[in-house]
Protein backbone atom coordinates (compact mmCIF):
# COMPACT_ATOMS: atom_id res chain seq x y z
CA UNK A 1 0.00 0.00 0.00
CA UNK A 2 1.07 3.43 -0.91
CA UNK A 3 1.76 5.86 1.93
CA UNK A 4 -0.83 8.17 0.16
CA UNK A 5 -3.16 5.41 0.28
CA UNK A 6 -2.55 4.67 3.84
CA UNK A 7 -3.29 8.34 4.65
CA UNK A 8 -6.81 8.01 3.26
CA UNK A 9 -7.78 5.88 6.15
CA UNK A 10 -9.17 7.46 9.29
CA UNK A 11 -9.22 4.66 11.37
CA UNK A 12 -6.52 2.00 11.53
CA UNK A 13 -6.27 -0.90 13.87
CA UNK A 14 -2.71 -2.61 14.66
CA UNK A 15 -3.13 -6.61 14.85
CA UNK A 16 -0.72 -7.27 17.09
CA UNK A 17 1.63 -5.14 19.36
CA UNK A 18 5.10 -7.25 19.24
CA UNK A 19 7.96 -5.39 17.63
CA UNK A 20 6.77 -5.26 14.24
CA UNK A 21 3.14 -3.97 15.54
CA UNK A 22 5.17 -1.26 17.23
CA UNK A 23 7.29 -0.13 14.40
CA UNK A 24 3.81 0.35 12.67
CA UNK A 25 2.45 2.42 15.55
CA UNK A 26 5.92 4.90 15.47
CA UNK A 27 5.51 5.07 11.41
CA UNK A 28 1.58 5.88 11.47
CA UNK A 29 2.23 8.67 14.14
CA UNK A 30 5.20 9.89 12.21
CA UNK A 31 3.65 9.60 8.70
CA UNK A 32 -0.49 9.39 9.47
CA UNK A 33 -0.66 11.62 12.25
CA UNK A 34 -4.41 12.33 11.41
CA UNK A 35 -5.18 9.09 11.59
CA UNK A 36 -6.64 6.80 14.98
CA UNK A 37 -4.98 4.20 15.68
CA UNK A 38 -5.69 1.40 17.74
CA UNK A 39 -4.45 -1.80 19.23
CA UNK A 40 -5.42 -5.31 19.36
CA UNK A 41 -2.98 -7.90 21.01
CA UNK A 42 -3.71 -11.49 22.22
CA UNK A 43 -2.53 -10.71 25.56
CA UNK A 44 -5.74 -8.20 26.11
CA UNK A 45 -8.22 -11.02 25.75
CA UNK A 46 -9.54 -13.68 23.75
CA UNK A 47 -11.56 -10.82 22.19
CA UNK A 48 -9.35 -9.11 20.87
CA UNK A 49 -10.40 -10.06 17.48
CA UNK A 50 -13.82 -8.26 18.05
CA UNK A 51 -11.87 -4.46 17.74
CA UNK A 52 -11.69 -4.83 13.72
CA UNK A 53 -15.24 -3.82 13.42
CA UNK A 54 -14.58 -0.24 14.74
CA UNK A 55 -11.83 0.56 12.34
CA UNK A 56 -11.91 1.35 8.17
CA UNK A 57 -8.35 -0.82 7.66
CA UNK A 58 -6.08 -3.03 9.74
CA UNK A 59 -2.04 -3.51 9.61
CA UNK A 60 -1.44 -7.00 10.65
CA UNK A 61 1.48 -8.57 12.08
CA UNK A 62 2.84 -11.57 11.17
CA UNK A 63 1.99 -13.68 13.38
CA UNK A 64 -1.38 -13.57 13.08
CA UNK A 65 -3.14 -15.34 10.41
CA UNK A 66 -4.83 -13.71 7.55
CA UNK A 67 -8.18 -15.99 7.97
CA UNK A 68 -8.28 -14.01 11.09
CA UNK A 69 -8.40 -10.98 9.25
CA UNK A 70 -12.05 -9.79 9.05
CA UNK A 71 -11.27 -6.22 7.69
CA UNK A 72 -9.16 -4.73 4.88
CA UNK A 73 -5.61 -5.45 5.59
CA UNK A 74 -2.39 -4.55 4.72
CA UNK A 75 1.20 -5.37 6.65
CA UNK A 76 4.41 -3.34 7.13
CA UNK A 77 6.15 -5.68 4.94
CA UNK A 78 3.78 -4.59 1.68
CA UNK A 79 3.88 -1.00 3.39
CA UNK A 80 8.02 -0.99 2.59
CA UNK A 81 7.48 -2.84 -0.54
CA UNK A 82 5.48 -0.53 -2.36
CA UNK A 83 7.20 3.01 -0.74
CA UNK A 84 10.78 2.08 -1.07
CA UNK A 85 12.50 4.17 -3.47
CA UNK A 86 15.66 1.22 -3.50
CA UNK A 87 16.43 -1.58 -4.97
CA UNK A 88 15.36 -4.72 -2.12
CA UNK A 89 17.48 -8.05 -1.86
CA UNK A 90 15.07 -10.06 -0.33
CA UNK A 91 15.84 -13.85 1.31
CA UNK A 92 13.98 -17.13 2.49
CA UNK A 93 14.51 -20.26 3.20
CA UNK A 94 13.30 -22.99 6.24
CA UNK A 95 17.07 -21.92 7.12
CA UNK A 96 20.01 -20.43 6.20
CA UNK A 97 18.16 -17.10 5.91
CA UNK A 98 19.69 -15.17 8.83
CA UNK A 99 23.27 -16.13 7.98
CA UNK A 100 22.45 -15.55 4.32
CA UNK A 101 20.91 -12.44 4.80
CA UNK A 102 24.07 -10.92 6.95
CA UNK A 103 26.69 -12.04 4.73
CA UNK A 104 24.65 -10.09 1.70
CA UNK A 105 24.68 -7.15 4.16
CA UNK A 106 28.31 -7.36 4.84
CA UNK A 107 29.40 -7.99 0.99
CA UNK A 108 27.13 -4.67 0.11
CA UNK A 109 28.12 -2.70 3.18
CA UNK A 110 32.27 -3.78 2.13
CA UNK A 111 31.65 -2.27 -1.28
CA UNK A 112 30.87 1.00 0.17
CA UNK A 113 26.61 0.87 -1.23
CA UNK A 114 24.15 2.04 1.03
CA UNK A 115 22.64 -0.69 2.61
CA UNK A 116 20.48 -1.52 5.50
CA UNK A 117 19.47 -5.05 6.93
CA UNK A 118 15.86 -5.97 8.26
CA UNK A 119 12.83 -7.46 8.04
CA UNK A 120 12.60 -10.81 10.55
CA UNK A 121 16.51 -9.63 11.61
CA UNK A 122 17.27 -6.59 12.93
CA UNK A 123 14.89 -4.05 11.95
CA UNK A 124 11.55 -4.26 11.49
CA UNK A 125 10.55 -3.21 7.87
CA UNK A 126 9.32 -0.07 8.19
CA UNK A 127 12.10 1.08 10.84
CA UNK A 128 14.05 0.08 7.70
CA UNK A 129 11.98 2.51 5.33
CA UNK A 130 11.93 5.23 7.83
CA UNK A 131 15.18 5.48 7.91
CA UNK A 132 15.61 5.65 3.98
CA UNK A 133 12.59 8.52 3.11
CA UNK A 134 15.01 11.23 4.24
CA UNK A 135 15.51 13.09 0.83
CA UNK A 136 19.15 14.39 2.53
CA UNK A 137 20.30 11.03 3.35
CA UNK A 138 19.44 9.86 -0.60
CA UNK A 139 21.25 12.60 -1.81
CA UNK A 140 24.27 12.24 0.68
CA UNK A 141 24.52 8.41 0.21
CA UNK A 142 23.11 7.86 -3.04
CA UNK A 143 21.31 4.51 -4.48
CA UNK A 144 19.76 2.35 -1.45
CA UNK A 145 20.04 -1.38 -1.03
CA UNK A 146 17.77 -2.76 1.92
CA UNK A 147 18.61 -6.64 2.25
CA UNK A 148 15.28 -7.96 4.06
CA UNK A 149 15.00 -11.55 5.88
CA UNK A 150 11.58 -12.80 5.04
CA UNK A 151 9.90 -15.05 6.82
CA UNK A 152 6.64 -17.48 5.57
CA UNK A 153 4.39 -15.43 7.68
CA UNK A 154 5.61 -12.49 6.06
CA UNK A 155 5.42 -13.74 2.82
CA UNK A 156 2.04 -14.97 2.91
CA UNK A 157 0.18 -12.14 1.64
CA UNK A 158 2.70 -10.49 -0.01
CA UNK A 159 1.54 -8.12 -3.13
CA UNK A 160 5.53 -6.99 -4.25
CA UNK A 161 8.41 -8.93 -4.88
CA UNK A 162 12.33 -7.88 -4.02
CA UNK A 163 14.48 -6.94 -7.12
CA UNK A 164 17.02 -10.02 -6.40
CA UNK A 165 14.97 -12.76 -4.41
CA UNK A 166 17.07 -15.22 -2.62
CA UNK A 167 15.17 -18.82 -1.98
CA UNK A 168 17.39 -21.28 0.01
CA UNK A 169 16.83 -24.48 1.51
CA UNK A 170 12.74 -25.46 1.94
CA UNK A 171 11.73 -27.94 4.27
CA UNK A 172 9.23 -28.53 6.35
CA UNK A 173 8.58 -25.69 10.05
CA UNK A 174 5.89 -23.81 11.47
CA UNK A 175 2.97 -26.58 10.88
CA UNK A 176 1.28 -24.50 13.63
CA UNK A 177 0.51 -21.58 12.17
CA UNK A 178 0.47 -22.78 8.70
CA UNK A 179 -2.47 -25.40 7.62
CA UNK A 180 -0.15 -27.56 6.27
CA UNK A 181 3.02 -28.26 3.85
CA UNK A 182 1.59 -26.78 0.65
CA UNK A 183 0.68 -24.01 2.34
CA UNK A 184 4.15 -22.99 3.94
CA UNK A 185 5.33 -23.60 1.00
CA UNK A 186 3.33 -21.54 -1.18
CA UNK A 187 3.88 -18.86 1.15
CA UNK A 188 7.91 -19.36 0.58
CA UNK A 189 7.34 -19.03 -3.08
CA UNK A 190 5.65 -15.58 -3.06
CA UNK A 191 8.64 -13.84 -2.86
CA UNK A 192 9.01 -14.85 -6.84
CA UNK A 193 5.33 -14.31 -7.85
CA UNK A 194 5.59 -10.60 -8.62
CA UNK A 195 8.97 -10.62 -10.34
CA UNK A 196 9.57 -8.46 -13.47
CA UNK A 197 11.57 -9.35 -16.94
CA UNK A 198 14.38 -7.26 -14.87
CA UNK A 199 14.93 -8.73 -11.58
CA UNK A 200 17.03 -11.83 -10.36
CA UNK A 201 15.83 -14.96 -8.35
CA UNK A 202 18.44 -17.04 -6.69
CA UNK A 203 17.31 -21.20 -6.31
CA UNK A 204 18.50 -23.62 -4.41
CA UNK A 205 18.89 -26.19 -6.73
CA UNK A 206 19.65 -29.03 -4.21
CA UNK A 207 16.54 -29.29 -2.69
CA UNK A 208 12.93 -30.07 -4.94
CA UNK A 209 10.47 -27.71 -3.17
CA UNK A 210 13.08 -24.86 -3.60
CA UNK A 211 14.53 -25.84 -7.24
CA UNK A 212 10.69 -26.77 -8.49
CA UNK A 213 9.86 -22.58 -7.73
CA UNK A 214 11.94 -21.94 -10.79
CA UNK A 215 8.38 -21.28 -12.85
CA UNK A 216 6.85 -18.82 -10.74
CA UNK A 217 9.18 -15.81 -11.55
CA UNK A 218 9.68 -13.47 -14.86
CA UNK A 219 12.61 -12.58 -13.53
CA UNK A 220 16.41 -13.92 -14.73
CA UNK A 221 17.32 -16.88 -12.67
CA UNK A 222 20.61 -18.22 -11.05
CA UNK A 223 21.20 -21.47 -9.56
CA UNK A 224 22.76 -22.24 -6.00
CA UNK A 225 24.22 -25.77 -5.10
CA UNK A 226 26.91 -27.07 -3.07
CA UNK A 227 25.97 -30.49 -5.16
CA UNK A 228 26.36 -29.98 -8.90
CA UNK A 229 28.26 -27.33 -11.34
CA UNK A 230 25.21 -24.73 -12.09
CA UNK A 231 25.10 -23.29 -15.82
CA UNK A 232 23.94 -19.94 -14.65
CA UNK A 233 24.74 -19.26 -10.64
CA UNK A 234 27.25 -20.07 -7.90
CA UNK A 235 28.07 -23.33 -6.70
CA UNK A 236 30.93 -25.41 -4.57
CA UNK A 237 32.63 -27.88 -6.49
CA UNK A 238 35.82 -29.29 -5.66
CA UNK A 239 37.76 -27.07 -3.18
CA UNK A 240 36.28 -23.64 -4.35
CA UNK A 241 33.44 -21.31 -4.56
CA UNK A 242 32.60 -20.84 -8.11
CA UNK A 243 30.60 -18.36 -10.47
CA UNK A 244 29.43 -19.24 -13.60
CA UNK A 245 27.59 -16.78 -15.74
CA UNK A 246 26.57 -17.70 -19.55
CA UNK A 247 30.06 -20.20 -19.36
CA UNK A 248 32.58 -17.49 -17.69
CA UNK A 249 33.59 -19.27 -15.01
CA UNK A 250 35.15 -17.42 -11.95
CA UNK A 251 36.65 -19.02 -8.97
CA UNK A 252 35.54 -16.68 -5.57
CA UNK A 253 37.23 -18.46 -3.10
CA UNK A 254 38.67 -21.46 -2.18
CA UNK A 255 36.27 -23.72 0.58
CA UNK A 256 38.98 -24.09 3.45
CA UNK A 257 39.23 -20.12 3.93
CA UNK A 258 35.46 -20.00 4.57
CA UNK A 259 35.47 -19.20 8.43
CA UNK A 260 31.96 -20.39 8.57
CA UNK A 261 31.79 -24.15 9.74
CA UNK A 262 29.55 -26.54 8.11
CA UNK A 263 28.66 -27.82 4.75
CA UNK A 264 25.26 -26.48 4.61
CA UNK A 265 27.11 -22.88 4.55
CA UNK A 266 28.69 -23.27 1.50
CA UNK A 267 24.99 -23.48 0.25
CA UNK A 268 24.63 -20.01 2.41
CA UNK A 269 27.75 -18.56 0.89
CA UNK A 270 26.84 -20.00 -2.87
CA UNK A 271 23.44 -17.42 -2.35
CA UNK A 272 25.21 -14.68 -0.66
CA UNK A 273 27.93 -14.32 -3.16
CA UNK A 274 25.44 -14.46 -6.16
CA UNK A 275 23.39 -11.91 -4.92
CA UNK A 276 26.35 -9.83 -4.03
CA UNK A 277 27.49 -10.28 -7.36
CA UNK A 278 24.92 -9.08 -9.11
CA UNK A 279 24.30 -6.43 -6.52
CA UNK A 280 27.78 -5.28 -8.44
CA UNK A 281 29.52 -6.03 -5.50
CA UNK A 282 33.41 -7.00 -6.70
CA UNK A 283 34.85 -10.56 -6.00
CA UNK A 284 37.59 -9.33 -3.78
CA UNK A 285 34.75 -7.88 -1.21
CA UNK A 286 32.63 -10.75 -1.59
CA UNK A 287 36.20 -12.70 -0.30
CA UNK A 288 37.03 -10.66 2.13
CA UNK A 289 33.54 -11.15 3.80
CA UNK A 290 33.70 -14.89 3.48
CA UNK A 291 37.04 -14.88 5.22
CA UNK A 292 36.28 -13.18 8.04
CA UNK A 293 32.59 -13.44 9.09
CA UNK A 294 32.13 -16.38 11.42
CA UNK A 295 28.72 -17.02 11.92
CA UNK A 296 25.72 -15.50 14.28
CA UNK A 297 24.83 -16.40 18.01
CA UNK A 298 23.19 -19.53 18.71
CA UNK A 299 24.28 -20.96 14.90
CA UNK A 300 27.03 -23.39 15.24
CA UNK A 301 28.67 -20.76 18.19
CA UNK A 302 31.75 -22.03 20.34
CA UNK A 303 30.84 -21.11 23.68
CA UNK A 304 34.09 -22.53 25.47
CA UNK A 305 36.44 -25.70 26.64
CA UNK A 306 35.63 -27.18 29.90
CA UNK A 307 37.00 -31.14 30.89
CA UNK A 308 38.75 -31.32 27.51
CA UNK A 309 35.16 -30.83 26.48
CA UNK A 310 34.03 -28.75 23.64
CA UNK A 311 30.78 -27.12 23.97
CA UNK A 312 28.78 -25.49 20.90
CA UNK A 313 25.48 -23.47 20.80
CA UNK A 314 23.25 -24.09 17.78
CA UNK A 315 19.87 -23.12 19.21
CA UNK A 316 18.60 -21.83 16.13
CA UNK A 317 18.15 -25.13 14.71
CA UNK A 318 14.49 -25.51 15.28
CA UNK A 319 14.00 -28.39 12.66
CA UNK A 320 15.67 -31.38 12.26
CA UNK A 321 17.10 -30.72 8.72
CA UNK A 322 19.09 -27.86 10.96
CA UNK A 323 20.38 -30.11 13.88
CA UNK A 324 21.73 -32.92 11.14
CA UNK A 325 23.32 -29.99 9.27
CA UNK A 326 24.71 -29.20 12.93
CA UNK A 327 26.12 -32.53 13.67
CA UNK A 328 27.61 -33.02 10.51
CA UNK A 329 29.65 -29.81 10.39
CA UNK A 330 31.80 -31.18 13.26
CA UNK A 331 32.97 -34.97 11.36
CA UNK A 332 32.44 -37.11 13.87
CA UNK A 333 33.32 -34.88 16.99
CA UNK A 334 29.85 -34.89 18.30
CA UNK A 335 29.55 -37.22 21.49
CA UNK A 336 27.00 -35.53 23.45
CA UNK A 337 23.53 -34.21 21.81
CA UNK A 338 20.62 -31.70 23.79
CA UNK A 339 17.56 -32.20 21.34
CA UNK A 340 14.09 -31.32 21.87
CA UNK A 341 11.28 -28.84 22.79
CA UNK A 342 8.61 -27.73 21.69
CA UNK A 343 6.42 -30.49 19.52
CA UNK A 344 5.08 -28.76 15.87
CA UNK A 345 4.55 -32.36 14.43
CA UNK A 346 7.93 -32.50 12.38
CA UNK A 347 9.20 -35.59 10.90
CA UNK A 348 11.95 -36.92 13.10
CA UNK A 349 12.15 -40.26 10.83
CA UNK A 350 15.47 -38.89 9.27
CA UNK A 351 16.87 -37.42 12.29
CA UNK A 352 16.25 -40.96 14.36
CA UNK A 353 18.20 -42.66 11.26
CA UNK A 354 21.02 -39.98 11.09
CA UNK A 355 21.92 -40.48 14.63
CA UNK A 356 22.00 -43.97 14.62
CA UNK A 357 24.65 -43.76 12.13
CA UNK A 358 26.27 -40.98 13.72
CA UNK A 359 29.30 -39.96 16.43
CA UNK A 360 26.26 -39.12 18.91
CA UNK A 361 26.34 -41.56 22.20
CA UNK A 362 24.49 -39.58 24.34
CA UNK A 363 21.00 -37.57 24.20
CA UNK A 364 19.83 -35.10 26.22
CA UNK A 365 16.17 -34.25 25.53
CA UNK A 366 13.94 -32.27 26.28
CA UNK A 367 10.21 -32.39 26.47
CA UNK A 368 7.70 -33.26 24.53
CA UNK A 369 9.30 -33.88 21.57
CA UNK A 370 12.20 -35.21 22.85
CA UNK A 371 10.22 -38.62 23.15
CA UNK A 372 9.88 -38.92 19.27
CA UNK A 373 13.10 -38.19 18.49
CA UNK A 374 14.08 -40.97 20.74
CA UNK A 375 10.85 -43.26 19.00
CA UNK A 376 12.62 -42.41 16.29
CA UNK A 377 16.04 -43.44 16.93
CA UNK A 378 14.84 -46.84 18.89
CA UNK A 379 12.76 -47.43 15.20
CA UNK A 380 16.16 -47.17 13.30
CA UNK A 381 18.15 -49.90 15.83
CA UNK A 382 19.69 -47.09 18.05
CA UNK A 383 18.33 -48.13 21.31
CA UNK A 384 21.75 -50.27 22.69
CA UNK A 385 24.10 -48.05 21.29
CA UNK A 386 22.76 -44.20 22.17
CA UNK A 387 22.15 -43.30 25.77
CA UNK A 388 19.09 -41.53 26.79
CA UNK A 389 18.84 -38.69 29.01
CA UNK A 390 15.90 -36.73 30.35
CA UNK A 391 15.44 -33.46 31.33
CA UNK A 392 13.77 -30.34 32.10
CA UNK A 393 15.85 -27.66 32.71
CA UNK A 394 19.33 -26.56 30.89
CA UNK A 395 21.31 -26.66 34.22
CA UNK A 396 20.33 -30.22 33.96
CA UNK A 397 21.42 -30.64 30.81
CA UNK A 398 24.69 -28.95 30.78
CA UNK A 399 25.49 -30.98 34.16
CA UNK A 400 24.36 -34.19 32.48
CA UNK A 401 26.52 -32.90 29.26
CA UNK A 402 29.86 -32.47 31.57
CA UNK A 403 29.28 -35.85 32.75
CA UNK A 404 28.64 -37.83 29.89
CA UNK A 405 31.15 -36.28 27.10
CA UNK A 406 34.35 -37.58 26.45
CA UNK A 407 37.45 -35.17 26.41
CA UNK A 408 38.42 -34.49 22.79
CA UNK A 409 34.87 -34.66 22.26
CA UNK A 410 31.98 -32.28 21.84
CA UNK A 411 28.95 -31.49 23.07
CA UNK A 412 26.02 -29.45 21.03
CA UNK A 413 23.16 -27.92 21.79
CA UNK A 414 20.95 -28.07 18.32
CA UNK A 415 17.19 -29.33 19.14
CA UNK A 416 15.65 -29.57 15.73
CA UNK A 417 12.72 -28.78 18.14
CA UNK A 418 11.15 -24.99 18.64
CA UNK A 419 11.88 -23.76 22.60
CA UNK A 420 8.08 -22.65 23.55
CA UNK A 421 7.33 -23.80 26.72
CA UNK A 422 10.38 -24.45 28.40
CA UNK A 423 11.94 -20.97 27.03
CA UNK A 424 10.83 -17.82 25.90
CA UNK A 425 12.44 -18.14 22.22
CA UNK A 426 15.73 -20.06 20.67
CA UNK A 427 17.62 -16.96 22.10
CA UNK A 428 16.64 -17.41 25.46
CA UNK A 429 17.25 -21.27 25.16
CA UNK A 430 20.58 -20.45 24.00
CA UNK A 431 21.78 -18.06 26.45
CA UNK A 432 20.95 -20.24 29.53
CA UNK A 433 22.91 -23.11 27.48
CA UNK A 434 25.65 -20.43 27.51
CA UNK A 435 25.48 -19.35 31.01
CA UNK A 436 25.29 -22.72 32.17
CA UNK A 437 28.57 -24.00 30.34
CA UNK A 438 30.16 -20.83 31.35
CA UNK A 439 29.18 -21.82 35.20
CA UNK A 440 31.60 -24.48 34.67
CA UNK A 441 34.44 -22.49 34.46
CA UNK A 442 35.21 -22.83 30.73
CA UNK A 443 38.48 -22.21 29.09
Amino acid sequence: MKLGDLKKYKKVLILGYGVEGKAVEAFLKKYCPEVVIGIADKKDGDDYLNKQKDYDLAIKSPGIHPKLVTIPYTTGTNIFFHNFAGKVIGVTGTKGKSTTSTLIYEMLKKAGKNVQLGGNIGRPALEVLDMFLDQEELEKNGAQWAVLELSSFQLQDITASPHIAVVLMIGEEHLDYHADVVEYVEAKRNILRFQIADDFAIINRDYPASNESDVLTDGQVFYVSRERETVDGCYAFGQSIWINRRGNIEEIIKVQDIRLLGKHNRENACAATMAAKLAGVAKDDIAAVLKAFSGLPHRLEYVGEKYGIRFYNDSLSTIPDAAIEGIDAFDDQVETLIAGGYDRGLNYAQFGEFLVKSSVRTLILFPPSGERIWEAVIKAGGKETIKRLDVTTMSQAVLFASEETSAGKICLLSPGAASFGTFKDYKDRGEQFKAQVLALGVA
